[in-house]
This record gives structure tokens, C-alpha cells and sequence, in this order.
């Protein structure tokens, strides 16, 4: 018992602190690849820090559900963290499976985007509505994929897929699950607003999605909205690397054990920022109705992750 509890201290100390890190990372990695200087890595902190700080401006018309969604958003991230394999192939709530894992993505999706509704802006409503068009569309992609994964796994728990694939190389090497990977990575791009998808550098209002909904948070209602979209890009990229790639994964608790499961996902993370990194310099944001497209391509690349397992052996 008291195992778990300090594990599940160290996977949300992980999760909570290294989220504002990998945002920095990887704002850093861009301006490097197009000339730039670029950000202080550490940049997110000081932003967190100095919104803290600031007093919240709350419209008169919003509601109660404007004020709460920032504390929903960052406790279903810290929820969700328990759920996911960080150092360990069995997560802290081994019992909780993928499909929990990405109730709990869509749960802070819909509040987020009803609190863009909330105060009555053309902006917010706007971002709010192309927010669950997006989810709509990559919705049914999480599924599908997830039923891949289960499929060759015969099971929906995390830390039994991790284990599996651990055991058999050959699975996660499988082209199916590649395609899996394809699918989760692009559908990762728009649920976390990444590029080409959305860009989270701009506040233009004829391209903004997420930052349109949050236009009108401010002060520490606004840090706790950053700070959650931070994790949930964590999250999503430790789902890829540990998922997709288990290899190395130790499954006993023991120190010396979670140093290297530390050291190995902290190998497999940066090669994904740097990719992450290297893709959003190379391409331009797509107009909002190709954004459709894309998530159908996704999708189609789950449904030939589906058919690889009866056909592909």
C-alpha cells in the first residue's frame, strides 16, 4: 500500500511538473530549427507563476460552470496521470483501462468547451464549436484504435498491453500497430491543438480553436487551463512512447528499477519532441475544412489496424 501511494506521488510530480518542461522543449526545439533563439526552456514556469499572481477578471454573465472547469480540467489530467504508464509497465490504477483514460480527455474537452460558451463571446463560441467538431471527428479514431491495440493485447488494460507487447517484440513491431501509432499521433495533433491542426502561437480569430475558448480566462483560472492543456500533451506523448514502443518497460517497483524506467522514458519523450518538434516546422497550419481530411486519413489508419489483426498474423 504504501508502494503505490508513493508511486502515485511520483507519476503526479511527473506528470505536473514535466508537462510545463516538455512545452518549453519543444518551443525551444522550433525557433532553433527556423534561426531563432527562441524562449528560456524553463519559460512555461515563469508564465504559470506570473498568472498565478494576477487577479481572475470574470464576466458578469458567465456561470458557475465558467469558474469550475479549470479545477475539472487539471484534476482529470491529474487523474488520468495515475492511469497512465510512466516509469513502471503497470500503472498505479492498473485496473482502470484505455477506454476510462480517454473519458476522462473528453470530459475536460466538453466542460472547455461549454465554458467557451458561457461567456456569451462570438470568439469563444466560435473556438467552442469547432473544438467538438474536432472531438467529434477524433472521437470515433480513439476508439478504433484502442480496439487495435486490445485486439492483439486480449485485453483493455494498460498495464496488461504494455506487458504483452514487452513479452512478445514481435506484436509491437506488428504493421497494424504501426498504423495504430499513425492514428493516435495524428489524432494526439487535435486534441492537443498542435499544429496543422490548430496553432497554439497565434490568436488570430479567423484560425484560432482552443485559444479562442480560453480567450476570456485570466489570472490563475487561466494558469490552471495552461497547465492542464500542458499535461494533457504529456499524457498523449507518453501514451505514444510507452504504448507503441514498451520496450525496456520494468515491470517491479524497486529503485533501482524505476531509475531505469526514468532513464528509458525520458530516451523514448525527447525523441518524440524532437520529431513532434521537427513536424511542426515543416509544415503549415491546414484550413479548417481539410482539418475534416485529416482526421478521416486517422481514421481509416485505425479501421487497417483493426483488419491487420485478422489478416496480418
Amino acid at each position: 500500500m504504501t508502494t503505490n501511494i508513493l508511486l502515485a506521488v511520483i507519476q503526479v510530480v511527473i506528470v505536473g511538473v514535466g508537462a510545463p518542461l516538455l512545452v518549453g522543449t519543444l518551443r525551444m526545439l522550433k525557433a532553433r530549427l527556423v534561426g531563432r533563439r527562441g524562449p528560456r526552456v524553463l519559460q512555461p514556469y515563469a508564465d504559470l507563476v506570473k498568472l498565478l499572481r494576477k487577479e481572475a477578471v470574470v464576466s458578469t454573465t458567465t456561470s458557475w460552470i465558467f469558474r469550475v472547469t479549470p479545477y475539472v480540467l487539471t484534476a482529470t489530467m491529474l487523474v488520468a496521470a495515475l492511469i497512465v504508464p510512466l516509469l513502471l509497465a503497470r500503472p498505479v490504477l492498473d485496473f482502470a483501462g484505455l477506454v476510462l483514460l480517454m473519458y476522462l480527455f473528453a470530459l475536460g474537452t466538453v466542460l472547455l468547451a461549454r465554458a467557451g460558451l458561457d461567456t456569451g463571446s462570438a470568439l469563444g463560441g466560435m473556438g467552442s464549436s469547432r473544438e467538438v467538431a474536432v472531438a467529434a471527428l477524433a472521437e470515433p479514431t480513439i476508439m478504433v484504435a484502442i480496439l487495435a491495440l486490445a485486439l492483439r493485447a486480449e485485453t483493455t488494460n494498460l498495464g496488461g498491453i504494455m506487458v504483452r507487447f514487452a513479452e512478445e517484440p514481435q506484436l509491437a513491431a506488428n504493421p497494424g500497430h504501426l498504423l495504430a501509432f499513425g492514428a493516435l499521433f495524428l489524432v494526439m495533433l487535435a486534441e492537443t491543438g498542435r499544429l496543422p491542426v490548430d496553432n497554439p502561437a497565434t490568436h488570430l480569430e479567423l484560425t484560432m480553436i482552443h485559444e479562442a475558448m480560453v480567450l476570456e480566462y485570466s489570472g490563475h483560472y487561466l494558469a490552471l487551463v495552461e497547465w492542464a492543456s500542458a499535461m494533457k500533451l504529456f499524457l498523449f506523448m507518453a501514451l505514444l512512447a510507452n504504448l507503441f514502443f514498451p520496450w525496456g518497460m520494468p515491470a517491479s517497483a524497486t529503485p533501482a528499477a524505476l531509475l531505469l524506467g526514468a532513464v528509458i522514458f525520458v530516451v523514448k519523450l525527447s525523441l518524440l519532441t524532437v520529431g513532434l518538434a521537427v513536424l511542426e516546422t515543416a509544415v503549415a497550419k491546414l484550413r479548417l475544412f481539410r482539418v475534416p481530411e485529416m482526421l478521416a486519413g486517422s481514421f481509416a489508419l485505425a479501421l487497417l489496424s483493426v483488419l491487420a489483426v485478422f489478416l496480418v498474423r
